[in-house]
């Protein structure tokens, strides 16, 4: 008995030891990340390095508004498109699809989320700006490369159909059958119960969703490097370049080193990138816990 008493004591620490190491892990990137944009912190104010446009390193000119911008642009757009299809994706196979029809679709869902971001990306360039280019963009009457903001939040829109489509389903299952049955015992449609009892039961997952597949798509390097343009413009339309801020760290870190204050900014860059998402995952925690409690309440 002792030693079974030991032995949890023992293996309860281990994991407890373990938790507090991985968390500590992010601590220590931001301390890193940190230490290193402290030249340029020190040399200029924040408020200069987000608010200005001027992005000449060469010069000392560090703005990251053109970046910063197009990353949120980007981000939001993304959501925007992914949003209907994904929720209504769950909605089915959590609710209406066959079997048969849930053993298929599962696994191709799945394997989307395992395609690496470079293949998105070569996807994006050989289909989605080209179609951008010759069809939509002559459709509005607008001449342009392909390599757009829009091309950027198609792109980063199907990167993240498979998070919120995973987790949304899940959580929609989640829902216990009792409540399915009790509303349409009281006279509701299939549609109505889906509507009005199952998705309000489950939103604070869904809402939690959506904001890991934000996060996600903030923080996508690759894919969006490959066909939103990187020039350091503000957008000013969808068929327009952009320049986000993941992009900005993978095309120059490495390069051009020699300038002062080059790195410092763009470790400030990622800073930025990291906090954002450290961001997400509170708000996520915050609305997620607000919603169960007015529910529990209501």
């Amino acid at each position: 008995m002792i030693t079974r008493s030991l032995k949890n004591l023992v293996a309860s620490k281990l994991m407890f030891l373990a938790a507090i190491s991985s968390s500590l892990v992010v601590f220590f990137i931001v301390f890193a990340l940190l230490q290193k944009s402290m030249p340029i912190l020190t040399t200029k104010s924040l408020s200069e390095l987000l608010l200005s446009s001027s992005w000449r390193p060469w010069k000392g000119e560090f703005g990251f508004y053109p970046f910063v911008i197009g990353t949120l642009m980007v981000t939001i757009l993304a959501i925007f498109l992914s949003i209907p299809p994904s929720l209504l994706t769950s909605i089915y196979l959590a609710e209406y699809a066959p079997s048969k029809i849930r053993r298929v679709i599962k696994p191709m869902i799945d394997l989307l989320a395992g395609i690496p971001s470079v293949v998105y990306g070569l996807w994006g360039v050989l289909l989605v700006v080209p179609f951008i280019r010759d069809y939509l963009a002559p459709l509005a009457g607008v001449t342009t490369s392909g390599y757009t903001l829009l091309a950027g939040g198609v792109v980063l829109a199907i990167m993240v159909f498979p998070i919120i489509i995973s987790i949304s389903e899940e959580v929609i299952k989640s829902v216990p059958q009792e409540v399915r049955e009790a509303s349409m015992a009281l006279g509701a449609t299939k549609w109505q119960t889906v509507k009005h009892v199952v998705i309000r039961s489950a939103l604070p997952g869904i809402i939690t969703a959506i904001l890991l597949g934000f996060g996600r798509a903030f923080g996508e390097t690759m894919a969006v490097l490959m066909v939103v343009g990187n020039v350091p413009i503000v957008p000013s339309s969808l068929f327009d370049p952009a320049y986000p801020l993941p992009a900005l760290i993978a095309n120059n870190y490495g390069e051009m080193m020699s300038i002062p204050l080059y790195e410092s900014a763009l470790m400030l860059a990622a800073l930025f990138l990291l906090l954002t998402v450290l961001l997400f995952s509170v708000v996520v925690q915050v609305i997620s816990v607000g919603i169960k409690r007015r529910y529990r309440t209501g």
